[in-house]
């Protein structure tokens, strides 16, 4: 009679606690995204868009959509020092996250906000990114920023 009541215990502690396992992965999971936005944000207040883009899928297929829809890491590059010349048109970027979302062990979905103090003028806008896990790394696969 011992030995059932130790497997039920057993058992019942296994499914009390698994899903701490699983917050504990996903909060290291936002932990480590959370990191590379960071760091993206450093990046571009430091006025170097290029390791700015470290962040981002080095792929043709890397996908950007904002005020046209490109496809491609050079691309988006290109378009970030289109866009973003000169420091005065970089300003200083914050941002602020809203939500993210475990699509998966491989995919993430994050929305949030982002702003540029400037002073040829502010902007600001929401973004949602879709990371995906590439050799043990979080990296933006996806952009949609407005």
């Amino acid at each position: 009679m011992q030995r059932p009541i130790r497997l039920i215990t057993i058992l019942c502690l296994f499914l009390a606690l698994a899903p701490y396992k699983y917050l504990s992965a996903q909060n290291e999971d936002v932990k480590a995204i959370k990191q590379l936005l960071t760091r993206q944000k450093d990046d571009w207040n430091k006025a170097d868009v290029t390791a700015f883009m470290k962040g981002y899928w080095e792929s043709d297929s890397l996908l950007f959509i904002g005020k046209e829809i490109s496809n491609g890491y050079q691309k988006t590059l290109d378009n970030y020092k289109k866009g973003y010349p000169d420091t005065a048109a970089m300003g200083h970027l914050d941002f602020e996250f809203v939500e993210f979302r475990k699509l998966s062990a491989e995919y993430y979905f994050v929305i949030g906000k982002w702003h540029l103090k400037r002073s040829i003028g502010d902007v600001g806008g929401a973004y949602t990114l879709l990371f995906r896990k590439i050799k043990g790394q979080w990296t933006i696969v996806v952009d949609h920023s407005s």
